[in-house]
Parts: structure tokens; C-alpha cells; sequence
């Protein structure tokens, strides 16, 4: 009865309360009643959990789901079910972007070789700087296109290094690994995973990781997942981010996808491969442990 008065109340400005009630066969009486009887306690406290999940999603830009709602609002000590939150959500017609169909990025080397596979798609780790993995990708401008290079930490999901050009050329590549150098402290052959792309199993490349006491590995050909989380990044980023803005220069381009990476992504954006934190607080997290060990 009350999902009638509710849609009563609702469309009062539209129609006329005595034909609505006629039309959904309640009394006039009891919808007064209804509408004057004190809000519950439940009541109160599921239009402030609404406004709460509006604020989170508006908040993450729409690019959030019911789950990482829901984890956010336990990080603020409000307690409600994920069944609750999807509910609301859909109520609300709050739905998060979706993402769209996978698209191959870097042209892979057919002659090449190149290293073995040393993750088998186990993309985690114990400590930062011990397994990276990178890729590239391009993003349209007016301008023309825009490429980004990314370094990731497995252990705990950060870009580490980046690097945004007008080209996709090797040394892409190299800057974004010399800024992952310059952020994380990397362990004696830490291992950096890539697809057989091209600039990947380059000689520049292999050089550079040579002097740099890394060892590079490399998955399948034509086998996304054997490097999904680089994958799994680019979606989010894509998604997220790319697809909903106009950049109308490569500068606009490169400021915005800088900012979101390090604001964003590496600091407010929560992970459910690490526990529903951000990569930035499970970086902190190992340091404090290691400081208390």
C-alpha cells in the first residue's frame, strides 16, 4: 500500500489526488493519513543513506558501482547491506559507465622473441617494487592522437611511472620506467611484464632494463589476459575518464590524464584487489609495517 501513496505523492503536481486514488483503489483518507503520519525511524535513515550514496557517486564522477559504494560507506562507518546500496542505487537510477569492448594498442612483434613469461598471470607480489608490469596506449584529441605509457607496482596497484608523448616509440616506454625508478625502490631483478609489442622486445629496451637490473617478461601473443592488470588500468582509465571528456589539444590531453592518474586513480579510487583501499594507502600500509618490523 505505501509503494501506491508514495507514487500518490509523487505525481500530485501532474494529477489530481482524488483520481488517483480512484484510478489505484485506495481511499483519499488513508493517503492523508499517510502522508501526515510522523517519518520512521527506517524512513529517516534510508533517505540519509540515499543522500550519502548520491553524494559518493557524484563524487566519483558516476564511474562507481554498488560494491565500491558500499565499501565506501563502511570506510565512513555507515552501515548498510550491498543489496541495500544496489536497491537505492537502482531507485535512483544511479548507474555506473560501463565499460567498453576491448581493443588491441600495440602492434606486436611477429620476428621477435623476446623474454619468457615470468608472472603466468599472477599478477601480485609482497613488497612494492619486486614485479611491474607497463603498456601503452592512445587517446584522441582535436590535435591529434596522444600516447601514455604506464608502469605499474603489482603489490600495491599504483602507477608508478607514466609518460605521455605524441608518439609510441620506445622511449615512451624508458620514461615511464625511469619514473617508476625514481618513485618506488626496486629490488635487484624485479621483474617488468609488457605484451610482445614492439617497443617491448626492442633492443633499446632490453638494453635498458639490462643496466637497470630488471628482468623482462612478456606474455603470449594475442592474449590480453596474460597481461590484464596494464589491461585492467586502461579500462578504468578509458572508461572512467577518457571516454567522457573532449581534449581539444594534446597539452589539454596530457595535463587532465596526468592529474586523474596521480589524484584519481593513485590516491581516491578504491580497489577491491586490495581490499577496497587506494594504491596510495596500501603503499603507506607496507611502509608502516616495515617501520614497526
Amino acid at each position: 500500500m505505501s509503494s501506491k501513496y508514495e507514487f500518490i505523492d509523487g505525481e500530485k503536481a501532474n494529477y489530481p489526488i482524488v483520481k488517483m486514488c480512484r484510478w489505484a483503489e485506495v481511499s483519499k483518507s488513508g493517503f492523508y493519513e499517510w502522508r501526515d503520519r510522523p517519518a520512521s525511524a527506517t524512513a529517516e535513515r534510508r533517505a540519509g543513506l540515499r543522500l550519502r550514496i548520491v553524494k559518493i557517486f557524484a563524487d566519483a564522477d558516476g564511474a562507481s558501482g554498488y560494491r565500491r559504494i558500499h565499501a565506501q560507506l563502511e570506510r565512513d562507518g555507515v552501515e548498510a547491506g550491498p543489496e541495500l546500496v544496489r536497491q537505492i542505487m537502482a531507485v535512483e537510477g544511479l548507474v555506473a559507465c560501463q565499460p567498453r569492448p576491448f581493443r588491441v594498442t600495440t602492434r606486436s612483434d611477429g620476428i621477435a622473441v623476446g623474454p619468457a613469461d615470468l608472472c603466468q598471470r599472477d599478477f601480485t607480489a609482497e613488497a612494492p617494487g619486486v614485479k611491474l608490469v607497463g603498456d601503452i596506449t592512445y587517446v584522441r584529441t582535436w590535435d591529434g592522437w596522444v600516447y601514455l605509457a604506464t608502469v605499474i607496482d603489482c603489490c600495491t596497484r599504483m602507477v608508478v611511472g607514466y609518460a605521455l608523448g605524441d608518439h609510441m616509440r620506445t622511449s615512451l616506454v624508458i620514461d615511464a620506467l625511469a619514473m617508476a625508478r625514481r618513485n618506488v625502490d626496486l629490488v635487484e631483478g624485479c621483474i617488468f611484464h609488457s605484451d610482445r609489442g614492439t617497443q617491448y622486445t626492442s633492443a633499446e629496451l632490453t638494453s635498458y632494463l639490462k643496466v637497470s637490473d630488471m628482468r623482462g617478461s612478456m606474455g603470449r601473443r594475442g592474449q590480453c589476459w596474460d597481461n590484464a592488470m596494464a589491461e585492467s588500468f586502461f579500462a578504468a582509465l578509458k572508461n572512467e575518464f577518457v571516454y567522457r571528456t573532449v581534449f581539444p589539444t594534446r597539452g589539454k590531453a596530457m595535463s587532465s590524464i596526468a592529474s586523474w592518474i596521480e589524484i584519481r586513480y593513485n590516491r581516491k579510487r578504491l580497489h577491491s584487489g586490495i581490499g577496497y583501499r587506494t594504491p596510495l594507502e596500501a603503499h603507506q600500509s607496507y611502509v608502516t609495517q616495515q617501520a614497526v618490523a
